[in-house]
C-alpha cells in the first residue's frame, strides 16, 4: 500500500446503531474505490472488516476494524466501530484516534438509540461530525422526518447538503444544494443534470438554511448575506468546511451502500470537509519525569511519538498493536521508548491493516494509523516515543464493566489453560477483565453485558479449545451475632502420657463494627488462665471466625472477652487452649442469636425521565431502597441501595428497560442483616453445596 503524507490522510470513525449499515458502507467505499472486486455482505460473512469467526457467525461487529480506503490520492482510514452497547470499548478505542466521525442512519429506521450514543461519543471526543442516511432505495423513506428528528435531538447544526430525487418509489439521484446541481445515478456513476422542477420548492428552504449557517462562520459573508449579495460556491465551500471543522455544522448526505449509490460523493465530501490530522484538535501529552503538559505538533519534522489504541491477539502470530503516529515519522527498525515500562522497543516490521490482511510498509507519516507485531510487553493506551521526547498520552477512558459471572472449565485440569486464554482475551478487550476471588475460590469475569460474556465463552472454545460454563458468582455473605452470651469451653483429653487440658470462660457479644472481624479482650483475675496462653486463645478465635455457625461464612462484628478458665500445670498447652476456644466459639455463637449479613451496594442509574417508573418498579423486586433522585443534564439519576446478590447482570437489565439509554454505576457500601427468607435460602444452599 502507498504511504501518504499527513495532509492527504483522513481518520474517520464509523458510528451508529447496531445494524445501521456501517460495515456495509465500509464495503461500498472499498468497492467504489476499486480496492475490492465484489461488494461483501454481512449476511454472507464475507466483509473485509467483520473477519472474526464470532462476527461472521453472529452477523454483528464486535470490535473496531481498520479499513484504509485509497480514494483520489487520499487515504481514508475508516475505523468501523461496533454499534452494540456491549462492545462500547471498541468505540472508545476508535474515538481516541479519530479526527472526525461519520454517523450512519438507516433510512428505514431513522434516529435510533445508537444514533444518539454515536452523537454523544463524537461530542465527548470534540471532533467534527457528518451524517449519512443509507438505504435510500428502500420503499416509503421519509427523509424529512429523519432530518426533523435529527434537529430535535441534536440541534440546528444539522445541514442537509443533498435533497433526494425520486421518480415514483425509485431513488434516482439528488440535488447537491451547495453546488445547486442536479445529480442522477447512472449505474455506479453520477451524472450532472438540470435540477428537476418538482424539487425546486424543497430546495429553497434548505439552501437558505445552509447560507445562514455559512454566513455565521464569517463576518464578511454575514454582511453579504444580509445585503442579499451573491455568495460564490468557493466562498460557501470554504466557510462550510470551517463550520464543519469548528463543529458548528453537521452535513447530512444520503445514498445506498448496497447499490453503491452516493458513495463516491460521500468520500469526496469527507475529503473536502473533514480535517487532516494536522488540522484537527491540538494534542497534549505529559512529560514522564516532570509531569508537565506538553503540546504535540502533528508534523513530520517533530520527534517521533505514537499511541497504541488497540490490541489484536492472534493465536498463531501473537499480538498486533494498532497505533496512531502522533508526531514525526515512524520507520521500520526504529527503536522507541515505551514510557509505561521504560523499555526500548524495536519496530521490526510496520503494517497497514486492511481488515485481517497485513500490508507491510517501510514508514508511516504523522497522523497515519498502522500496526506493529511482536513488541515485548505492549498494552492498549501505551505511548512509544523517541527517547529524547519522553512523553505519554492520556489513556483511553473505557466504560467500567458491571456484569459479572463466575467461570469454570468443563474439563478437569483445564484451569491453567482457561486462565491463559482469558489473559489473552483481556489484552484484546480492556472492558473485559478477570479476577480470582480468594474467598470463594472462583474465577470471576467482568463485562459490559451478557452478550459480551457469551462471546468470550464462545471464543474460548473456538480459538483456544477450552470448554467453560458460567454461573452467578458466590455472594460474599457474612455472619454475626445479635445477642450476648457467657459460655465455657473445655478441652480435656487423656491418652497415656501427657494429656490435653484447656478451659476458658468467654463472653461473646456484638462489637458494633462490622468492618472488623473481631475484637479480643482478656479480663482474667488471679491467674485463672496464665498469660502465656492468651495468644493461643486469640489464635483459636482468629481461626474460628473464618467459618460461622449458620452457613460457614466469615464472621464479622464480634467482640470476645476472656473472663475466666482453668489450667493444668502439666497437661495444658497452647493447642489445648486453642481447642477450648473453638468449643466456646461454636457453642456460644449458636446461642447468641447468630444472623447472616448480606453485602449492600450504593447504586446510581442514569436514565431518561420516561423510564424512571420501570426502573423503580424493578428496584422493588430486587429489594432495593430508594435514596433519592437528581437531575443531570436531560437525564434523571436514581440513587438507591440494593443487595449485591441482585446486581450480577443488572447492567444488562437496565439497558433492556431503557432501550439502551440507561447507565449504571455501583459499589459496595456495607453489610446489613438479610431478611429471614433470604437467610434460609442461603443456609439451605450451603448445606446442599456441602
Amino acid at each position: 500500500m502507498k504511504v501518504y503524507e499527513t495532509k492527504f490522510i483522513r481518520n474517520i470513525a464509523l458510528l451508529g446503531h447496531g445494524g445501521a449499515g456501517k460495515t456495509t458502507l465500509a464495503e461500498a467505499m472499498l468497492y467504489t474505490a476499486g480496492m475490492t472486486n465484489r461488494l461483501g455482505k454481512v449476511n454472507a460473512g464475507n466483509t473485509v472488516s467483520d473477519f472474526d469467526p464470532e462476527e461472521i457467525k453472529r452477523k454483528i461487529s464486535i470490535r473496531t476494524s481498520l479499513v484504509p480506503v485509497e480514494w483520489k490520492d487520499y487515504k481514508l482510514n475508516i475505523l468501523d466501530a461496533p454499534g452494540y452497547f456491549d462492545f462500547a470499548g471498541g468505540v472508545k478505542e476508535a474515538m481516541s484516534v479519530a479526527d472526525a466521525a461519520l454517523i450512519v442512519i438507516r433510512a428505514t429506521a431513522g434516529v435510533e438509540v445508537g444514533t444518539e450514543k454515536a452523537w454523544e461519543y463524537a461530542e465527548s471526543a470534540n471532533i467534527p461530525k457528518m451524517m449519512f442516511i443509507t438505504e435510500m432505495d428502500a420503499p416509503n423513506v421519509d427523509v424529512e422526518a429523519i432530518l426533523t428528528a435529527c434537529k430535535e435531538k441534536f440541534g440546528m447544526s444539522i445541514a442537509p447538503v443533498q435533497v433526494p430525487w425520486y421518480e415514483g418509489d425509485k431513488f434516482v439521484g439528488y440535488v447537491h444544494v451547495l453546488k445547486m446541481l442536479g445529480r442522477r445515478f447512472d449505474g455506479s456513476k453520477v451524472v450532472t443534470c438540470p435540477i428537476p422542477q418538482e424539487l425546486q420548492e424543497k430546495i429553497a428552504p434548505i439552501r437558505t438554511m445552509i447560507l445562514e449557517a455559512v454566513a455565521e462562520t464569517d463576518e464578511v459573508l454575514m454582511e453579504k448575506y444580509f445585503a442579499e449579495e451573491e455568495i460564490t460556491f468557493e466562498e460557501i465551500q470554504e466557510a462550510f468546511k470551517k463550520g464543519v471543522v469548528e463543529k458548528q455544522i453537521v452535513p447530512v448526505l444520503c445514498g445506498s451502500s448496497v447499490n453503491s449509490t452516493g458513495i463516491s460523493v460521500l468520500m469526496d465530501t469527507m475529503v473536502s470537509l473533514f480535517p487532516s490530522p494536522d488540522e484537527g484538535n491540538k494534542e497534549t501529552a505529559t512529560h514522564i519525569t516532570t509531569e508537565e503538559k506538553v503540546e504535540v505538533v502533528c508534523a513530520n519534522g517533530q520527534k517521533t511519538s505514537l499511541f497504541i489504541f488497540k490490541t489484536i491477539v492472534d493465536p498463531f502470530i501473537g499480538k498486533f498493536s494498532l497505533f496512531k503516529v502522533k508526531s514525526g515519522i515512524v520507520r521500520t527498525d526504529d527503536t522507541l521508548l515505551n514510557t509505561r515500562t521504560e523499555e526500548m522497543e524495536k519496530l521490526s516490521h510496520l503494517y497497514v491493516l486492511l481488515g485481517k490482511e497485513q500490508k507491510e510498509v517501510d514508514r508511516l507519516y504523522a497522523g497515519d494509523i498502522g500496526a506493529v507485531a511482536k513488541l515485548k510487553s505492549p498494552k492498549t493506551s501505551d505511548t512509544l516515543t523517541d527517547k529524547a521526547f519522553p512523553v505519554k498520552y492520556e489513556a483511553i477512558e473505557l466504560p467500567k464493566p458491571y456484569v459479572k459471572m463466575a467461570i469454570f472449565p468443563t474439563g478437569k485440569g483445564d484451569e491453567e489453560k482457561m486462565s491463559s486464554a482469558l489473559g489473552k482475551l483481556m489484552a484484546e478487550d480492556r472492558t473485559f477483565y478477570i479476577e480470582y476471588d480468594k474467598e470463594t475460590h472462583e474465577t470471576v469475569i467482568y463485562g459490559l453485558g451478557q452478550q459480551q460474556l457469551d462471546i468470550i465463552v464462545s471464543m474460548l472454545k473456538s480459538k483456544f479449545k477450552v470448554d467453560v460454563y458460567l454461573e452467578n458468582p458466590t455472594t460474599r455473605y457474612r455472619e454475626t451475632i445479635k445477642g450476648k452470651i457467657n459460655i465455657r469451653g473445655k478441652h480435656k483429653k487423656q491418652s497415656g502420657g501427657h494429656g490435653q487440658y484447656g478451659d476458658v470462660v468467654m463472653d461473646f457479644e456484638p462489637s458494633g463494627d462490622l468492618e472488623l472481624p473481631y475484637v479480643f479482650e482478656e479480663k482474667i483475675f488471679g491467674g485463672a488462665v496464665p498469660r502465656q496462653y492468651f495468644p493461643a486463645v486469640e489464635k483459636g478465635l482468629e481461626e474460628c471466625i473464618s467459618k460461622g455457625v449458620l452457613a460457614g461464612y466469615p464472621v464479622v462484628g464480634l467482640k470476645a472477652v476472656l473472663r475466666d478458665g482453668s489450667y493444668h500445670p502439666v497437661d495444658s498447652s497452647e493447642m489445648a487452649f486453642k481447642m477450648a476456644t473453638t468449643i466456646a466459639f461454636k457453642e456460644g455463637l449458636q446461642k447468641a442469636q447468630p444472623t447472616i449479613l448480606e453485602p449492600i451496594a450504593h447504586v446510581e442509574i442514569t436514565t431518561p425521565e420516561e423510564y424512571t417508573g420501570d426502573i423503580m418498579g424493578d428496584m422493588k423486586k430486587r429489594r432495593g431502597r430508594m435514596i433519592g433522585m437528581e437531575l443531570k443534564g436531560r437525564k434523571q439519576v436514581i440513587i438507591a441501595e440494593v443487595p449485591m446478590a441482585e446486581l450480577y447482570t443488572y447492567a444488562t437489565d437496565v439497558r433492556s428497560m431503557t432501550q439502551g439509554r440507561g447507565d449504571i454505576h455501583y459499589q459496595f457500601e456495607r453489610y446489613e442483616e438479610a431478611p429471614v427468607d433470604v437467610q434460609q435460602k442461603v443456609i439451605t444452599a450451603r448445606k446442599e453445596m456441602a
